[in-house]
């Protein structure tokens, strides 16, 4: 069974993971800030994607900065290569590597961090505590974790008590995990991260938890979710392309004005 990057990895995906990017922004630059990048640094950012961490990153890095961009995939580290053209004269270097096997790229890392990219590696746990001793002492690591999980109660009881409307954020919520568990990967590694780090022997954890608002972006990333695994869902008998179909017709006529988070996110930064 393949246990790699279960989602797409095309154009249109990339455009999700640009409105992911807006979505994930105030985390986001809260990471940066606790992990202190410096105009020098060399930052190693797993699963870069077609580049928005990468970006923000960047604008943080001077002329003696590097980010090493480690992807599995070489169309979206193409892209990455177009979007961070001019961003930052710090310098960019795309890797094609799997992020499951620690290689030469981590070597003189000051920093290594990614977003919504652990959830991706089967046992991130190994993952973690394998690449902590490559590591030199001191530097900053921080990851953006999804959490598809505990949304689920609220969106439960709401459904069952006082809001019907709700059901097609549930089943969205529920065919996501069912997805990632079919895959053998986790759809909530952020939840036991800082326990890893800690576990592995990193200093100085810190984990932080904060809903996403479901705003009209983040309904038309679940649509375009829906897009991208349509057949994957159905192959693994979880929703039949008809029922996706018709979920997306639902998700349309949403009214994005007081709808409840249906993921939040985890912030853990730590030291070596």
């Amino acid at each position: 069974m393949s246990t790699g990057y279960v989602l797409g990895q095309s154009e249109r995906a990339a455009r999700r993971l640009e409105i992911q990017d807006q979505g994930f922004a105030v985390s986001s630059e809260l990471l940066l800030d606790e992990l202190a990048i410096k105009p020098t640094d060399r930052v190693v950012e797993l699963g870069c994607g077609p580049g928005g961490l990468s970006k923000r990153i960047l604008r943080r890095l001077g002329p003696g900065g590097v980010l090493v961009g480690v992807d599995s995939s070489q169309g979206l580290l193409d892209q990455a290569r177009k979007s961070l053209v001019g961003v930052s004269q710090a310098r960019f270097e795309p890797v094609l590597s799997d992020i499951s096997r620690p290689g030469k790229w981590l070597e003189g890392a000051d920093v290594l961090l990614g977003r919504a990219v652990l959830h991706h590696v089967p046992m991130a746990e190994y993952l973690l505590g394998r690449v902590k001793p490559i590591l030199k002492t001191g530097v900053r690591i921080g990851f953006i974790e999804p959490d598809f999980r505990s949304p689920l109660a609220r969106l439960a009881f709401l459904e069952a008590t006082s809001r019907p409307e709700l059901a097609p954020l549930r089943v969205w919520a529920t065919a996501i995990n069912e997805l990632y568990l079919a895959r053998r990967i986790s759809p909530d590694a952020g939840a036991t991260l800082g326990r890893t780090f800690e576990m592995a022997g990193y200093r100085n954890v810190r984990s932080f938890w904060s809903e996403c608002p479901t705003d009209s972006l983040v309904i038309e990333n679940i649509l375009m979710f829906y897009d991208e695994v349509r057949d994957t869902l159905q192959s693994l008998g979880i929703m039949t392309v008809a029922e996706v179909t018709v979920q997306q017709e639902v998700l349309r006529k949403l009214p994005t004005g007081s709808l409840p988070a249906v993921w939040g996110l985890f912030r853990v930064t730590a030291e070596v």
